[in-house]
């Protein structure tokens, strides 16, 4: 007689969800508000009234005739204000009663032409590498000269026109035992400019809207609070501050990058030490070798590197605030394994309270919303010790979704430490509105993580020989 085949029985997987409010931002007076474009116009930035609040900003620039003169007329047409419409929210400007509450000052002295002769020299350059140098060359020369001048400097705008722009934006080239070195003009431009110690910005002729060439722009407004928020935060002011974060806390970013020129074997780690008050610092980790062919593509470090790298952060920490923080909070993208977080653990023993967190995006894993908007920024679900946020999604506060792709959650794993995940998640909120680059309402990653690689591709030009600075403004 065969056997009854009783149907297979599957178990529910369990899956809770909770939404966690958006949290606020501190202005000036510490007036708070969720969404930077309300609470500067309404309030001024935070660091107004204080010493770190610049009066007047003195503005140089480097560039064409022509692309000087529209760039000059940008930044005074934004200094006014910019309109709004349904879908963006008006630049209030910046001037001493509006905006960020400061002047800008533009003297015909700071001004640093590159002549007509010069461009078609660049132009004429047909290998593409030795014109990448050339201009390279060109715009450190130019910057020399400005720091070199007997004025107030606190901020260079470089301000490529189309045709140079398109010529020497990036190089590709091939080094025999290196293999393929891919060099970007901005990053390379923003290595070279730390040995003068003046914050830059590198503008592109097209992005005033004065030119006749035909390009596709985000709405002046948006340009506009962007770009102004990256001036304020690079000539020292502070635009917004986190309201939540725990006091004498330190959140590490940690990512790795390739050194230009070395073999694919050897890597550094970059770390960025972000404070309770949302400000960075950004080191370099030692060198370290990484076999991809054993070991894969996402490299880890030993028990010994580790261990280096979070006394790397604490002696700086302790330089800048005279005093070890009281929490650390490590992030990461990819997963710790054994080793590396006995290595972070043992040197992180020296502090009361500490967290190691892994972070990363994910499309394999979604959770469906009923009605025809994705889930609310701020929810979390868990599948069983793995926990998934919307750090993008519909902002009810804004009443809408403003981006046109499907949200994709961020893992939250392997988490070891004292804070419970709650408290995880309500700062791992508050860090992606820590972008000083922009105004944004969020972003998907923390600030911790968001410009990890991004200042690794910077790092990767600075040579080993020479110190980078640490403060983030230099990176931006």
């Amino acid at each position: 007689m065969r056997s009854k085949i009783l149907p297979l029985k599957l178990n529910y997987i369990e899956t809770p969800s909770e939404w966690f409010k958006e949290p606020k931002l501190l202005f000036a007076k510490d007036f708070s508000h969720p969404d930077p474009k309300i609470g500067i116009p309404l309030f001024g930035p935070h660091s107004l009234g204080t010493s770190r609040h610049p009066q007047e900003i003195h503005i140089g620039f480097i560039g064409t005739s022509e692309a000087i003169d529209h760039a000059q007329q940008f930044y005074y047409e934004c200094a006014e204000g910019i309109g709004g419409d349904n879908d963006h929210v008006p630049f209030p400007g910046c001037k001493l009663d509006r905006g960020f509450r400061c002047e800008l000052r533009i003297d015909s002295s700071l001004v640093e032409k590159i002549t007509r002769q010069e461009s078609l020299q660049m132009l004429d350059v047909r290998n593409n590498h030795q014109r990448f140098e050339a201009m390279l060359a060109l715009l450190e020369n130019k910057l020399r000269l400005l720091t070199i001048k007997d004025h107030p400097l606190d901020y260079i705008v470089v301000v490529l026109p189309q045709d140079l722009y398109v010529k020497c934006r990036a190089t590709d080239y091939t080094v025999k035992g290196v293999g393929k070195i891919h060099r970007d003009l901005r990053r390379a431009f923003k290595a070279r400019a730390m040995k003068y110690h003046k914050p830059t910005q590198v503008l592109l002729e097209t992005t005033t809207g004065l030119t006749s060439t035909i390009r596709r722009l985000d709405h002046k407004s948006t340009i506009a609070w962007n770009l102004f928020t990256g001036l304020y935060f690079k000539s020292d002011g502070l635009p917004w501050a986190p309201s939540e974060l725990p006091p004498s806390s330190c959140y590490i970013g940690i990512s790795f990058f390739r050194p230009l020129g070395e073999t694919s074997t050897l890597r550094t780690s970059v770390v960025q030490a972000f404070d309770e008050n949302g400000e960075g610092l950004v080191l370099r980790g030692h060198h370290f070798t990484w076999d991809e062919e054993k070991n894969g593509k996402s490299p880890h470090l030993d028990r010994e590197m580790a261990a280096k790298l979070i006394n790397l952060v604490l002696t700086k920490y302790k330089e800048e605030r005279k005093q070890l923080p009281q929490r650390v909070v490590v992030h990461k993208t990819s997963r710790f394994e054994v080793e590396e977080r006995a290595g972070f653990e043992n040197a992180l023993s020296v502090v009361n309270q500490y967290d190691l967190v892994a972070l990363c995006p994910v499309n394999e894993v979604r959770l469906i919303r009923t009605g025809q908007y994705p889930p609310l920024r701020g929810t979390r679900f868990s599948v069983g010790d793995v926990s998934y946020l919307y750090t993008s999604g519909y902002l009810p506060l804004v009443g809408k979704y403003p981006h046109g792709h499907v949200p994709s959650p961020l893992q939250v794993a392997d988490h070891v430490g004292d804070t419970s995940k709650a408290q995880l998640i309500r700062e791992i909120m508050i860090l992606t509105k820590m972008n000083w680059n922009s105004a944004n309402y969020s972003g998907l990653m923390p600030i911790t993580l968001r410009f990890s690689r991004l200042v690794g591709d910077i790092l990767r030009e600075v040579p080993d020989d020479q110190e980078p600075l640490s403060k983030y403004k230099y990176y931006m």
